[in-house]
């Protein structure tokens, strides 16, 4: 699970898109607490922390603590706009977690041993069918990644969510089948080195 953090607020008690403006003319991001029966709450953030915590990677899968006028709320980011021109946090959603809250996410997919894969080594490519995984888990319990084991793996090969070992509590959302998250596939060279083999052996 990522390190989590701790970022200040200030409440707002006016909402709407006149509101908003204003806030960002005087260099915060609107936001709002939302989730866990308790009614949203709208708070403003300091610019510059949010820029940094979205393009920094992970902010959608770390849990924050926010500290609104001396009240702290632990919360998940669920969702946030960015300027379509030029990238600048526009507003973010935050879920409140309390003690049983459970989430979807998007957790990258990160792959280990490649230099013990048979397949790689004959000059296959990994071909990376998705690169994060969507799964339900606690809120306070969000891998940082999943991590994909490519010891022993060989051209032809396909990796399913079944081999990866995950996390307690934490489950793909597709359930319905064991999905494929990578395959080894074999290149031209590889193929015209295996059949080259094949014909040596055969003669």
């Amino acid at each position: 699970m990522s390190e989590t953090y701790e970022l200040k607020a200030e409440a707002r008690e006016l909402v709407g898109k006149g509101s908003a403006r204003e806030v960002r003319r005087n260099g915060k991001v609107p936001a709002v607490i939302y989730g866990d029966k308790q009614p949203p709450l709208a708070i403003a953030l300091s610019y510059k922390d949010i820029f940094y915590k979205i393009h920094g990677g992970g902010f959608l899968t770390t849990v924050a603590t926010i500290d609104v006028d001396g009240k702290k709320i632990k919360v998940l980011p669920k969702d946030y706009q960015l300027d379509p021109v030029r990238d600048f946090p526009m507003h973010v959603d935050f879920l409140r977690v309390g003690a049983n809250t459970e989430v979807n996410v998007q957790v990258p997919v990160h792959f280990i041993n490649e230099e013990k894969s048979p397949g790689l080594k004959r000059g296959g490519a990994l071909n990376i069918v998705r690169h994060e995984v969507e799964f339900h888990c606690p809120a306070n319990a969000i891998p940082e990644f999943i991590t994909v084991d490519l010891d022993g793996v060989d051209i032809g090969d396909s990796i399913h969510i079944s081999a990866v070992k995950l996390p307690k509590g934490v489950k793909p959302v597709i359930s319905d089948r064991d999905f494929t998250i990578a395959t080894i596939a074999g290149t031209s060279a590889s193929k015209s080195e295996e059949g080259a083999t094949e014909a040596a052996s055969e003669a």
